[in-house]
């Protein structure tokens, strides 16, 4: 396999891990924003931190995508 096609497929892959983050961030705001009056407050607390670990997940995500683009580029 070629460097080139090594890097088609971890960018394929990266998709797929960008995508269920940003999945799964999106329906966790969106249940705290649903349920965060009546939620036990260690589930909301819990479910702020988990939002923002994968907020992070996702811009980790990003980066490394880009950076596997830019040696595409130069491969």
């Amino acid at each position: 396999m070629s460097k080139a096609e090594r890097l088609k497929e971890e960018i394929g892959w990266l998709k797929v891990v960008f995508a269920v983050c940003v999945a799964l961030d999106a329906s966790l705001v969106a249940w705290l924003a649903q349920n965060y009056a009546t939620a036990n407050p260690v589930l909301v607390i819990t479910g702020c931190i988990a939002s923002v670990l994968i907020a992070l997940l996702i811009v980790f995500v990003n980066r490394r995508a880009y950076r596997r683009f830019e040696e595409l580029e130069d491969a």
